[in-house]
């Protein structure tokens, strides 16, 4: 098959009548079949491309969106290799995303640039004035035209522009489904007893098989019962072995509040505490913000977000802002060195109410509160 049997089949004779954009009557828009006139001839108000030029200009073009395709190609592969979980791996596979992007964007924008500017014809247009409702006429001359455009800007003759540019574009297609991934059935918000979203580290043990510790945020350091005995004090604390794992933190950082006896009301699960010390979820239950500014005397846990509040003493129930349920509270008890250890997993599923959309039972749970 040859090229000329690829060209879109054109009218012999423009219609008179003008619509923006065209050139003026009489004047052709280089749709002719045969290619070596179109070379020759003058055409008033058309520039042709030098073929040489416009040759060099091709490879130029495919070369651009071969690298395009790699460029996505790596996009796809740094997706999958470079996995995030601490601030440096994170760091990583940002640039490596992001590069790789960057890269196929760039080839694409730079190919479709030399390709109109080097090898499409130029065209001095007038454009005038018309009423702005179009007749039939009007709306064939614009058929026609983007008829006559398809075969001018190369893409139904040149093979290798026509087959690089799809090649270029296959991977591109495939990066917004790559990126919306976690959003699969079983990643999404509210599937029933999802294990991503329903449960944190504190229901894993250690490498030795003990329950974790809880440990101060920063700096690391495991806490004695008998050394928080401050009433009133107050602690951010993570798990002990998950300082540095950024997925783990952003469910299971805890704030530690130290009580006295009589401050304790109904709502607080008196056999999760020990000696007066309660832990609660950091993240807050509306959109997930860290709640972590307490006011000693009215022992209230404020979101600054949104300005939700919690009533540390009742069970972190709210009684202020758009929050729809308590914070979580974490059962917590003391191992045989005097350390804060965690006896288990939050009941109910910590940060946004949304996530447990679609489990009755959670919602039943956080409905009931923490009785």
């Amino acid at each position: 098959m040859t090229d000329n049997e690829h060209e879109i089949e054109q009218p012999d004779e423009r219609v008179p009548k003008r619509v923006i954009g065209t050139p003026a009557p009489g004047t052709s828009m280089l749709g002719d079949a045969d290619e070596s006139a179109d070379a020759d001839a003058e055409v008033p108000g058309v520039t042709l491309q030098d073929e040489t030029k416009a040759r060099k200009a091709e490879k130029i073009v495919a070369l651009c969106f071969a690298i395009t395709f790699l460029a996505g190609i790596a996009f796809i592969i740094s997706y999958v290799y470079f996995q995030v979980g601490s601030p440096e791996a994170t760091g990583t596979s940002n640039l490596a995303l992001g590069g790789t992007l960057t890269l196929a964007i760039l080839g694409l924008a730079v190919g479709i640039v030399v390709w109109v500017r080097q090898i499409m014809p130029k065209f001095s247009l007038v454009q005038e004035r018309h009423e702005m409702a179009s007749d039939e006429p009007d709306r064939e001359v614009v058929a026609d035209t983007f008829i006559q455009g398809a075969n001018e800007s190369g893409f139904v003759k040149r093979k290798l522009l026509r087959r690089t540019l799809l090649l270029a574009a296959a991977p591109l297609g495939l990066v917004p489904i790559v990126l919306l991934r976690d959003l699969d059935n079983s990643k999404m918000p509210g599937a029933k007893f999802n294990k991503t979203l329903r449960h944190t580290v504190w229901g894993e043990k250690n490498k030795e098989g003990k329950p974790l510790r809880l440990v101060v945020e920063g700096t690391g350091q495991p806490i004695r019962a008998a050394d928080f005995n401050s009433p009133g004090g107050i602690l951010s604390v993570v798990p002990e072995g998950y300082q540095h794992d950024l997925t783990a933190l952003a469910k299971a950082t805890l704030i530690l509040i130290k009580f006295r006896p009589d401050d304790i009301k109904d709502g607080v699960r008196r056999n999760w505490t020990h000696d007066g010390i309660v832990a609660y979820s950091k993240i807050c239950t509306h959109v997930g913000c860290p709640a972590a500014l307490y006011e000693q005397n009215t022992h209230h846990i404020l979101c600054p977000c949104h300005q939700s509040t919690f009533d540390a003493a009742d069970g972190a129930k709210v009684i202020f802002g758009p929050a729809a349920r308590p914070l979580p509270q974490l059962p917590i008890t003391v191992d045989a060195e005097g350390y804060l250890i965690a006896q288990g997993d939050f009941e109910v599923p910590v940060g946004p109410s949304y996530w447990e959309r679609g489990d009755a039972e959670a919602e039943a749970r956080a409905k009931g509160g923490q009785a």
